[in-house]
């Protein structure tokens, strides 16, 4: 049987770097449909659920440490002040640190807000705080007693 000459063997598949380009312009593509992508109730809700954790240790900072804090919210973000000697300052917890919303999640019903806790835990005020996405809602409610829930 003769041997085929390296002028058939190319004709019968493709090259390494033919397939390597290929691959990658797959992986450019599928990374733009995810990026385009509609976003669902997951990341509404992942938000919701990261923002009502973080009242919840905000309210419990507040009973430790025995000192006030609030919670601002506006659109870009939301952060948490504790008062101290010299006025409202940022908490130093690295778990309530300024976080910004993600892509496509705002506050549907407020451009800001502020919500203070007491040095016994207790809100304010009640509050409801609807998160928006793309095609989903998510409402944060904290209650008079200082639970925190998502609906």
């Amino acid at each position: 049987m003769p041997r085929p000459s390296p002028d058939d063997r190319r004709k019968n598949g493709f090259t390494l770097v033919e397939l390597m380009v290929v691959l990658a312009v797959m992986g450019l593509l599928a990374g733009v449909a995810v990026w385009l992508w509609p976003e669902g109730s997951g990341r509404v809700r992942a938000d919701a659920l990261a923002l009502s954790s973080r009242i919840a240790a905000a309210r419990d900072q507040a009973i430790i440490s025995g000192r006030p804090l609030a919670l601002e919210i506006d659109a870009g973000g939301y952060r948490f002040v504790q008062r101290g000697e010299q006025g409202w300052q940022p908490v130093a917890e690295p778990a309530l640190r300024e976080r910004s919303w993600s892509r496509s999640v705002r506050p549907a019903d407020t451009a800001s807000a502020r919500l203070g806790f007491d040095s016994v835990g207790l809100p304010d005020r009640a509050l409801n705080l609807t998160l928006a996405g793309t095609n989903a809602k998510a409402v944060v409610e904290i209650a008079a007693d200082g639970e925190v829930s998502i609906k």
